[in-house]
């Protein structure tokens, strides 16, 4: 089991920065082996896919968000990164982050609490 516990969520103005943070544990987790995403959420639009890095450090981004947005990862602290800049009102969602694992055959299997990001001046 792999739990994912997501933090730095909050109130940030247009073009303002803002990084969230997920932090992985369990007593199965082997996080250097993982593919970690970040997607996020509204009722308008339902789940999207935000970014994703590997076990090899590619990234990749949506085109929404691509320029704007990093994702990283740490795999001494067990923890991705996602790293928001010249933030707009559109990309106020609720924010997730996931976990493919060798075993997940493609599928995002771990998935974190979510928390809110809201872009308003």
């Amino acid at each position: 089991q792999v739990d994912l516990v997501e933090s730095g969520g909050g109130l940030v103005q247009p073009g303002g920065s803002l990084t969230l943070s997920c932090a992985a544990s369990g007593s199965s987790v082997s996080f250097s082996r993982y593919r970690m995403a970040w997607f996020r959420q509204t009722p308008e639009k339902g789940r999207e896919w935000v970014a994703a890095i590997d076990w090899m450090y590619d990234t990749y981004y949506s085109d929404s968000v691509k320029g704007r947005f990093t994702i990283s990862r740490d795999d001494v602290k067990n923890t991705v990164y996602l790293e928001m800049t010249s933030l707009k009102p559109e990309d106020t969602a609720d924010y997730y982050c996931a976990a493919e694992t060798p075993t997940s055959s493609g599928t995002y299997e771990y998935w974190g609490q979510g928390t809110q990001v809201t872009v308003s001046s």
